[in-house]
């Protein structure tokens, strides 16, 4: 279908709402997408249900345990999803629907995401990403079974074949009672199908490419690098929803927001089987890669599936590796050597313990009164997502290079990518230890919240030209803020200052900026430019592939600068700048998932104008604070030089309980004046229990302590006068003189 070319600014201006309405009862045509719709199908049946066979049997290889710890399953509890929709929906009335569609499946199927803020979820809706859903899922070119897609929200291209639509939660479901999945010989207490999609490259794409379809049918450039040919959008706000640029492009073609399954694609990992994993890279022969190999050939096929269908490096080679084990509790059931495991893990290690925070205060907005099954479940998911990190790079130096390897399938780091990031945290030392300078330094800072001088931690200096720094920024351009402005009012705050909480952009000094300008912002449902995007690509990532998917590193010109036909390094060599008199640092890949800049930006841009949402941006601010901040984990570590006899990494000694001497003075924990007063160096003042325990000593404690050796290692003579005497000094001799 031929569409027409999209309208002039100053045309969209006269068309465009200028009063906001905030949770929509009809979600917009900019916002709809193709795929099975709200109540075309209703039997999508709760994980509860699932627990009943799938659960309870084996914490290290049932779905139902390793499942609950999974962010999958936590996806309607965690708090930065309400704290981003609050803000969605300022911008965007009815843009929730987006944000629903993929983080409570159930609840949108069955027509509870209007209003669009999420009102209309119940308890029911908790679930997140639940186990029929992706069970229920079929493959949207239809070629294999058929889902509930209809005219015009059909989710592919009508090609011969059909190619379909993978991304943004454009869901086909299956419209009967059968769970589908990758085995014909289940013996299962339903009914089942057997499905190739759920062994495909192409099964997580479902959610894992997100498109804004908003800015993708109304902004200036489609909110792509590569803008979407004319007449396949709309460009008119209420347009005809089969003319939206949702409806004629492939997800990947506009709106960017996430693209991590695209990232895969465009690799060569996508396209390489599991049995020839050595003949990859020798340096690529190593943690995730490594990982997912060795877990494949423990099915005894050579790294294929145990039923010898071939396996190629997929997402679920990672996510969901094969183990041995049954499915399910019944009797019959067959021990599988390449049963999936249900943990799903990434590496977002810090939502279980917000999570965590904010279910006894009675904070978390859906999903509240958590048990003690589904806490463990939680707790072990964070411990799996920080292994995770810890497969996801390597590091070497060579001379003054530094050298850092990605070991996964998509960008290094990936993911939805507003407040996370990754960088190097560089410890410099002269040849006594003493240190000389921190690139990359994290650590306290004191900002304003509500005006009260607060202590934060965050990467203290972020333009220090020795700090590196992966991550991927969007931003908001001069023509689309121009045309927003008949939408949402100039005094919108678009950024603020990290200390102080001012604004330091609005959307009116942008829209009245000189053409071509831009301004990076934390509002992902008017965002259309991708400002900066340094993260490191995968192997084998091309150059063709990855501008068809809008997902080109920025500038294009990184990773090696291979340009059409090429592709992309799998590494970054950062050249090393050691300060005068360095003979030795370390070197730390910190990973943060949340850091302060978007905490803040969620807190201070919920203007508090939705009742059901206002308090979202808070609640994510205390559980932030009261959860170790997102504290950054060490995914990989090195040296560079040679190390001197002691570091001081302390100075004082704070750390008075990890058997090292921090500040190199000689004195280990509590032997250290430093830790006097530290609780870890406080023992009982005098409990007359007969036992000269530590803390005690003859002075504070005659009666336990009287000729006994006692007290710190450096003062074990406490034989009665506490005088330190000769034959006593070494701690072996006590003769109990008075």
């Amino acid at each position: 279908m031929k569409l027409r070319m999209t309208i002039s600014g100053a045309a969209l201006l006269c068309c465009v709402m200028i009063t906001p309405l905030w949770a929509a009862d009809i979600v917009p045509n900019e916002i709809q997408q193709p795929g099975t719709q709200p109540g075309e199908v209703n039997n999508l049946e709760t994980p509860d249900k699932c627990d009943n066979c799938h659960g309870g049997y084996d914490f290290a290889v049932e779905p139902a345990y390793n499942y609950r710890g999974s962010m999958m399953s936590q996806a309607t509890r965690d708090p930065i999803f309400w704290a981003t929709l609050a803000v969605a929906e300022q911008d965007f009335d009815g843009a929730g629907d987006l944000c629903i569609r993929c983080h409570s499946p159930d609840g949108w199927v069955n027509g509870r995401s209007t209003p669009t803020d999420g009102s209309g979820l119940g308890q029911n809706d908790a679930t997140g990403v639940a186990c029929d859903l992706c069970h229920k899922l079929t493959n949207p070119n239809g070629l294999e079974h058929v889902g509930e897609q209809f005219a015009p929200f059909v989710a592919n291209d009508g090609g011969t074949p059909p190619a379909g639509y993978y991304g943004s939660g454009m869901y086909v479901l299956w419209g009967s009672s059968d769970k589908l999945g990758p085995y014909d010989d289940a013996e299962a207490r339903h009914q089942f199908l057997q499905s190739q999609f759920h062994r495909s490259l192409e099964l997580c794409g479902t959610c894992h490419d997100v498109s804004n379809p908003a800015v993708g049918d109304l902004a200036p450039n489609n909110g792509a690098q590569v803008p979407l040919a004319p007449g396949t959008f709309n460009g008119v706000p209420g347009g005809p929803l089969e003319e939206k640029a949702a409806f004629n492009n492939f997800p990947y073609q506009y709106g960017i927001v996430e693209r991590t399954f695209s990232e895969y694609m465009a690799g060569q990992l996508s396209h390489t089987l599991v049995s020839d994993y050595l003949t990859l890279p020798a340096e690529l022969q190593d943690g995730a890669i490594q990982y997912a190999y060795e877990m494949a050939l423990l099915t005894g096929a050579g790294g294929d599936y145990a039923d010898q269908t071939p396996r190629y490096f997929t997402c679920q080679s990672c996510h969901a590796p094969p183990i041995t084990g049954v499915g399910c509790d019944k009797r019959g059931a067959p021990i599988r050597p390449d049963l999936p495991f249900h943990d799903m893990t990434g590496g977002n290690y810090w939502i279980p313990d917000a999570i965590l925070y904010l279910d006894p205060q009675g904070k978390l907005r859906l999903g509240g009164g958590l048990n003690e099954l589904e806490i463990a479940a939680l707790n072990d998911g964070k411990v799996r997502a920080m292994e995770m990190l810890a497969r996801a790079a390597s590091l070497s130096v060579s001379g003054n290079t530094l050298r850092v390897v990605n070991l996964t399938g998509h960008k290094l780091i990936s993911g939805y990518p507003e407040g996370r990031r990754m960088w190097l945290n560089i410890k410099w030392y002269d040849e006594v230890g003493t240190p000389l300078r921190e690139d990359g330094e994290y650590g306290w800072l004191t900002v304003d919240i509500n005006g009260s001088p607060t202590e934060i931690r965050t990467i203290l200096n972020l333009a220090d030209p020795n700090t590196k720094i992966y991550e991927a920024h969007y931003a908001m351009t001069q023509d689309w803020a121009a045309i927003l402005l008949g939408l949402l009012p100039e005094t919108l705050p678009l950024s603020f200052d990290r200390v102080s909480g001012a604004v330091t952009h609005t959307l009116g000094e942008l829209a009245g900026a000189a053409p071509g300008a831009y301004e990076e912002t934390f509002h992902f449902v008017l965002n259309n430019y991708v400002a900066l995007d340094n993260r490191i690509p995968p192997y084998g990532m091309s150059y063709n592939e990855s501008m068809v998917r809008n997902a080109l590193p920025v500038p294009a010109d990184q990773y090696g600068n291979p340009g059409p036909d090429g592709a992309f390094n799998y590494w970054d060599e950062v050249e090393l700048n050691p300060p005068s008199g360095a003979t030795y640092a370390t070197i730390d890949l910190l990973y943060q998932p949340t850091s302060w800049e978007y905490i803040q930006f969620l807190y201070l841009a919920n203007d508090g104008s939705n009742p059901f949402l206002a308090n979202e941006g808070a609640y994510l601010l205390e559980a932030w604070l009261n959860t170790e901040m997102a504290e950054p984990h060490v995914m990989a570590s090195t040296t560079w030089g040679s190390p001197p006899g002691c570091i001081v990494t302390e100075d004082p000694e704070v750390s008075c309980a990890d058997g090292e001497d921090n500040d190199c003075d000689g004195f280990f924990d509590c032997e250290d004046v430093d830790c006097e007063a530290d609780p870890a160096c406080q023992g009982p003042v005098c409990d007359g229990d007969g036992i000269c325990e530590p803390g005690e000593d003859c002075e504070t404690c005659p009666s336990d302590c009287d000729g006994q050796q006692s007290g710190k290692p450096s003062l074990r003579f406490c034989c009665g006068n506490g005088i330190l005497e000769p034959p006593e000094g070494d701690g072996s001799i006590c003769d109990g003189n008075p």
